[in-house]
């Protein structure tokens, strides 16, 4: 009788972890096997008229196959603008930040950081414009990222240059 109780019980915690693996597993590929469709976003005429800065998203660490970003990116007055040729890794929660410092290049220089969150990724390609909140000093923030905030990992950062 003893060995019975000792198969269930390790039948039961084998059904268990692997229900918890199952759904964790669940929450890591959920994204590649169904991605949002590719975004077609527009800026509106009245934000296009007071460019501020533009960048390019790079792949911050050439080490790491999965979080990687390219693209251009335009921060206008009132709106920062992910432009038509964006894409990331596909993967859960991912952020756009401005950032107040320059060349962010690893997690640290994010997460110690008073950044501005300007909401969720909607899409891993395509055109996006997200809004700035008032009273946001754009001379304060050098750099515009993608953040993972379920994992807490940085998937691309763009160094902004000034629009003179």
């Amino acid at each position: 009788m003893r060995g019975f109780w000792r198969g269930l019980a390790i039948f039961l915690l084998g059904g268990v972890l692997g229900t918890g693996f199952g759904v964790a597993l669940g929450f890591f590929l959920f994204p590649y096997v169904f991605p949002p469709p590719p975004a077609a976003e527009q800026i509106t005429e009245a934000d296009r008229t007071a460019l501020v800065a533009t960048g390019n998203f790079i792949h911050a660490n050439p080490s790491d196959p999965i979080h990687h970003g390219k693209g251009k990116v335009s921060v206008y007055q009132r709106a920062v603008f992910l432009e038509p040729d964006f894409e990331v890794g596909p993967g859960p929660a991912y952020h756009v930040y401005l950032v107040p410092k320059e060349k962010v290049r690893d997690e640290a220089a994010v997460k110690d950081s008073m950044f501005v969150d300007l909401g969720r990724l909607r899409a891993f390609k395509g055109s996006q414009r997200y809004a700035i909140p008032d009273g946001v000093d754009l001379s304060s923030y050098p750099s515009v990222v993608i953040w993972c905030e379920r994992f807490g990992v940085l998937i691309s950062p763009a160094d902004l240059s000034a629009v003179k």
